[in-house]
């Protein structure tokens, strides 16, 4: 309930080291919240760690501007400053941009909007969408979509840009979510919208007109290593999302040929890299083994290594419970394929004598193809059929943690159903 006097919507300028920029930023967004910005908000600068006269400047700055205050952390991290800042803040909407002002403030309106009106719960600026305008350099483009390309790829996220300094989320929200986000540095906010995804959430993305700031301090070989290790914790961790999807949840409704299309990429994927990976140990093992032995330790390794990726990255199951199981069907799997290769591999000996070692990779490439097609079958049907898999995404209010499984997995029938012109949509 809103307080008679708080603001409706908190504007989060984390800072350190900003001495430059933070004087003039601050006054010319007070400026557009008083002037173009139909709804009470408070600005509020959130100093991490500054070691210049940052902290002076916000100080001189909340005395002077009606609507600015100052919150003082010894530590750095962003994710650190906005989450004490909005845990503690009494707005019905949470903001926060960054101190350069690189996205046009235009677009806070059509960011918070949703968020009031309570048609979404969390909202974010994208640089990456159509209808979006940017100018920066050709690096830092390449970086971002390669970011957000992998957290699709591994995490599965559907949001378009996760680290555009441009974003909010309703107070109830966050009240919620917050204590379940453990990065304190720039993760934080991939990992709340990953939470906030897998809980059900609306997400809301606004195509918004950036501007990329030369002065950027960002240190970017140090960001993408702790974002790579936020990605693979996340990628292990089960975090009970379940009484954030229960109050705030919305379901998302996955047509079952899209699932099942986004899950046959993925494994076509992972069956390439095997089949190279194959091909490059059965070279190796040649040097000093039988063809057939070659042959079979090489697809027994490449079996196991894809058994694994296809049980966390194509069907999404988690965790060390039905590991072995899963393994043990998977080599079961592996010896159907590996009696194709070796008939193939006898038959190719049948009819030439000595062939070639290019020859025989050729064969052996070509079966282990075919093998692929059948181990699909396999894994789809019988492999991880056990875990429920082929649930729609993401699970069913009363299921519990978060696993990256919701997000891809459907109701898959079979192949031939689902590829029939004829068959209805759901």
């Amino acid at each position: 309930m809103q307080i008679p006097g708080q603001p409706r919507v908190e504007i989060v300028v984390p800072v350190k080291n900003e001495e430059n920029d933070l004087g003039p930023n601050v006054r010319r967004l007070r400026e557009f919240l008083d002037t173009a910005f139909p709804f009470p908000a408070e600005v509020c600068i959130a100093d991490n760690g500054s070691t210049d006269a940052t902290y002076e400047i916000a100080t001189i700055l909340s005395a002077e501007l009606p609507g600015v205050r100052v919150v003082r952390l010894e530590q750095s991290g962003r994710g650190r400053a906005l989450k004490q800042v909005w845990s503690g803040s009494g707005a019905e909407v949470l903001a926060y941009m960054d101190v350069d002002l690189s996205t046009n403030l235009n677009a806070l309106l059509p960011l918070v909007a949703p968020l009031l009106a309570g048609h979404s719960d969390v909202a974010i600026g994208t640089r990456l969408a159509k209808g979006s305008r940017v100018v920066r350099r050709p690096k830092r483009e390449f970086i971002s979509r390669s970011y957000n390309l992998l957290l699709r790829a591994t995490l599965s996220a559907h949001f378009s840009d996760a680290q555009c300094g441009f974003k909010a989320i309703r107070a109830d929200v966050a009240r919620e979510l917050l204590p379940l986000v453990q990065d304190t540095s720039w993760f934080f906010d991939t990992e709340l919208l990953v939470l906030a995804e897998k809980a059900g959430l609306r997400i809301h993305e606004v195509p918004v007109d950036w501007i990329d700031d030369l002065d950027s301090r960002v240190a970017i070989a140090k960001t993408v290593g702790e974002d790579l290790r936020g990605i693979a914790r996340l990628m292990r961790s089960r975090v009970d999302l379940e009484p954030v999807r229960q109050q705030y949840g919305r379901p998302r409704v996955l047509d079952p040929r899209t699932a099942f299309a986004a899950r046959l990429l993925r494994f076509c994927a992972i069956g390439v890299l095997s089949t190279a990976t194959y091909a490059l140990l059965y070279l190796v093992l040649r040097q000093g083994l039988p063809a057939q032995v070659a042959n079979l330790l090489a697809l027994l390794i490449t079996a196991i290594g894809n058994t694994a990726l296809n049980r966390r990255i194509t069907f999404g199951v988690t965790g060390v419970e039905g590991r072995w199981r899963h393994q043990l069907r998977g080599l079961v799997t592996f010896g159907i394929g590996w009696s194709l290769t070796a008939a193939s591999l006898w038959l190719l000996h049948t009819a030439v004598t000595t062939p070639h070692q290019a020859v025989e990779v050729a064969v052996l490439t070509i079966a282990n193809l075919a093998a692929t097609v059948v181990r699909f079958s396999l894994f789809q049907t019988w492999v991880f059929d056990d875990d429920a898999v082929l649930n729609a995404a993401p699970p069913a209010r009363g299921s519990r943690g978060f696993d990256s499984r919701s997000s891809l997995v459907a109701p898959v029938a079979s192949l031939p159903a689902l590829l029939s012109p004829d068959r209805e949509a759901p």
